[in-house]
């Protein structure tokens, strides 16, 4: 989104049209933006055979994978729903990397069935796995390489007390059950987190990665996850991709001449591709003046967007009805029974009822975590594809709130 002869547009299309022609609130996504993040990838790892899978929990509508999947994109998966909407997507099952935590060992089982790369994280699994399927049947390990890095502390996921991965110490457990069942191990994970800026942070992982990879001679791929940090407000500190890509590229590249053949780097990014090429439109409901606060209600709230109340997340506002008005002083809030800020103490252009604020980087967590809480209906969604807005969500309407239930005869 960009202001452009007084308006903010999205590939040409003002923004304020697209709210006016399918209403607020409103999830709206910039296909540009997001096929540029992908191909910035794509360029900075291009020294190595890097496979692209996008992190469907980022945001799974079907017209996004499918626009991921057109440009050269794989497929993560941390759930057997999600592996299924990205086989509806188009993905082939050899695309799709199935991660879940913690799931019924019975979604493994279908996801071989499906024919997906699977993933393990924890020795039961791993055990049960070996015994069903010994070598007919390759997975991945996923590690937890005791690296506390990135943002806030709940999507911190590689450090000590995290439920996710192997723990690098019980490497010798491992190896004692995959040589017990002769289990074929394709392929090494390890995910610390999200919004990760230190080149050093992905460089101390290969160290891990790369001393425990000799000790699993079948290798085809080591997958790092992603993490790659986006701004969120001006001056943020973001991963530098290019110095990241040059030296982990390096690195990788000596460990495969070590290991003695060439293996593919994959990345799952989820949060880097669709960030910022989201936002969610909102219809300044009230503005109200108290002694101390002026507050500015909105038509949306946590139950759209949970990310700030749930990760103290910021995201940019903007008044995009009043963009040359004078700038004043505003807490954002939502309309939802609980305290359900969106932005607190924020400048914004001079806001009035009936106007509408843009609040940027909902691409990724946005739509996804999004629910019905206090019987709330969840939005639209709308992709800007080739210079024209287009539905690829509708509304939800008061009878998707009864859709499944079961009213008794009292």
């Amino acid at each position: 989104m960009e202001l452009k002869d007084g308006h903010y547009v999205i590939q040409g299309v003002p923004v304020t049209a697209i709210a006016a022609q399918f209403g607020t609130p409103l999830y709206v996504y910039d296909a540009e933006k997001i096929v540029s993040q992908f191909n910035t990838l794509r360029m900075v790892f291009s020294n190595a055979d890097v496979k692209i899978k996008y992190a469907i929990k980022a945001l799974s509508n079907l017209s996004i994978l499918k626009l991921l999947h057109k440009h050269g994109a794989g497929a993560d998966a941390v759930s057997i729903q999600e592996a299924h909407l990205a086989l509806k997507a188009g993905f082939s099952p050899d695309e799709i990397m199935f991660s879940p935590n913690c799931a019924d060992f019975s979604e493994i089982e279908e996801a071989v069935k499906l024919g997906l790369t699977i993933n393990i994280d924890n020795l039961s699994y791993l055990k049960k796995f070996g015994a069903q399927y010994r070598s007919a049947y390759p997975c991945s390990i996923r590690l937890n390489p005791h690296i506390l890095a990135g943002g806030n502390y709940k999507i911190s996921t590689g450090h000590s007390e995290s439920k996710f991965g192997i723990s690098v110490h019980q490497l010798p457990q491992i190896l004692d059950i995959v040589n017990q069942y002769n289990i074929r191990v394709s392929g090494l994970h390890i995910h610390t987190g999200s919004d990760i800026t230190e080149t050093e942070v992905f460089l101390k992982m290969a160290e891990i990665f790369f001393s425990v990879a000799t000790d699993f001679p079948d290798l085809s791929f080591i997958d790092f996850g992603s993490g790659f940090k986006v701004a969120y407000k001006e001056g943020d500190a973001v991963t530098n991709m290019f110095d990241l890509g040059l030296k982990l590229t390096e690195s990788f590249n000596e460990f495969c001449r070590q290991y003695g053949r060439k293996l593919e780097l994959w990345f799952e990014p989820g949060k880097f591709l669709v960030s910022e090429a989201g936002i969610l439109l909102a219809k300044v409901t009230v503005v109200k003046n108290t002694p101390s606060i002026t507050f500015v209600g909105v038509n949306t709230g946590l139950n759209h967007l949970l990310r700030p109340m749930m990760y103290d997340a910021y995201h940019h506002i903007i008044n995009i009805s009043n963009p040359t008005g004078e700038d004043k002083q505003y807490t954002v809030v939502g309309y939802i029974c609980e305290t359900d800020t969106l932005g607190a103490d924020r400048k914004l252009s001079e806001v009035r009822e009936g106007d509408i604020l843009a609040i940027k980087n909902a691409g990724a967590y946005g739509f996804s975590m999004a629910s019905n809480y206090n019987s709330r209906l969840r939005p639209a969604e709308v992709l800007v594809l080739n210079n024209e807005a287009k539905l690829i969500r509708q509304a939800e309407r008061f009878e998707d709130l009864l859709d499944g239930q079961i009213e008794l005869v009292l």
